[in-house]
């Protein structure tokens, strides 16, 4: 049965009447009728391994749509781990060839979803990310909403960056000393692992379908488009569990990258690193149609002077005007980060700041200038 005639079946809403066999061929039990959804499911699951989306030709995509960089880089790397053999031919087609991204003179779809360029926008646009900082604790109002197109590593380091510019520092001055102790929010290692296993194990047959990545005060939010697989639950994530990805061949190149390090392990030590922070339990939900890994830190985010939590840009900044021995105009302060911003980023990250009693300002218009409290 091919997948439009599953798909078909599932749209007439009928239901079929599977028979289960032992491993010796005889019936099991007696004939089952299933509900449309899940006979739907269950043919999808046994035809995964030899038809499944991500291992259909990218029909009309070439090599040279793809990030020739970003192929040669997962191919050095996956050497140097000792996840590929050695390389005599850098070539792109036999780097494709030996990741079984290309065969047979046709590129296969995971492929474009790992090394393609620009035609992913238009071409497959459920390739992106949409992430978000909300003010407070629901969806009403966001501070930045963006939405990032490209292939899977550039996902990856466009999410990264997005969580470092709005996940908190935890900045703490011990009594008696100037030293400040900073500690992350949440845990890097988990909330990178998280976007991971959203790009590697979604379901990208979904055309409308995303990863979404969502800050609000009191808690952190992945999504990604697509049900658990094989019968999964959320509650098996949490326990010892086979590694079966949806996307194989996407899974399979992520490790040997090394953006993946170990199989099966990666919801457990998520757990772990939540747990060992203080956190509250990591959550797993899984609604309708998408799944959502969801980190709390039990209470909104707090301003209290000795344990005040900072962007790492306005981290930056403080560093700076703690740094200086006078105070500096907000064109000073630009020039002086190392890392770009406008200047109406800027002056918020300044309020910020000077709300929480840790800068001030003196003087008006271009002569205002500001030092650390």
């Amino acid at each position: 049965m091919t997948t439009d005639q599953i798909a078909a079946l599932a749209a007439a809403g009928e239901s079929e009447t599977i028979e289960f066999k032992s491993s010796t061929g005889q019936r099991r039990a007696s004939d089952l009728t299933l509900p449309p959804d899940e006979y739907n499911r269950m043919l999808f699951e046994r035809m995964h391994s030899e038809q499944r989306w991500e291992n259909q030709p990218a029909a009309g995509w070439g090599i040279e749509d793809l990030e020739v960089d970003e192929i040669r880089a997962t191919a050095a790397e996956a050497v140097r781990r000792g996840r590929l053999s050695e390389i005599e031919n850098w070539e792109p087609a036999e780097l494709l060839r030996g990741m079984g991204l290309y065969r047979d003179g046709i590129l296969r779809r995971a492929a474009a979803v790992l090394f393609g360029g620009r035609r992913l926008e238009f071409e497959m646009p459920q390739c992106f990310i949409r992430a978000a900082r909300f003010r407070g604790t629901d969806r009403m109002e966001f501070s930045d909403n963006r939405q990032f197109y490209g292939n899977a590593f550039t996902l990856l380091a466009k999410a990264q960056t997005f969580l470092n510019d709005h996940l908190p520092i935890a900045s703490r001055f011990e009594p008696g000393s100037f030293q400040r102790i900073d500690i992350p929010l949440y845990p890097p290692s988990a909330t990178r692992e998280a976007v991971v296993n959203a790009l590697c194990h979604r379901d990208y047959s979904i055309g409308g379908g995303s990863v979404g990545v969502a800050v609000y005060d009191d808690r952190l939010e992945v999504t990604s488009t697509g049900r658990l697989p094989f019968g999964l639950t959320p509650a098996d994530l949490f326990e010892p569990h086979e590694s079966r990805p949806w996307n194989p061949m996407i899974a399979r190149t992520f490790y040997r990258r090394g953006v993946i390090e170990a199989w099966g392990r990666g919801t457990t030590r998520m757990a772990e690193e939540v747990a060992a922070a203080g956190l509250p339990p990591l959550e797993i939900e899984e609604r309708g149609e998408c799944v959502t890994v969801r980190f709390r830190h039990g209470q909104p985010v707090p301003s209290r002077r000795e344990e005040v939590y900072l962007t790492e840009q306005q981290q930056a900044v403080l560093d700076l005007l703690e740094a200086s021995d006078q105070a500096l105009a907000l064109r000073e302060i630009r020039s002086r980060l190392t890392s770009p911003t406008n200047d109406r980023r800027l002056r918020q990250d300044l309020s910020i700041l000077s709300a929480q009693g840790l800068i001030t300002l003196t003087g008006l218009g271009r002569g205002a200038k500001w030092r650390r409290a």
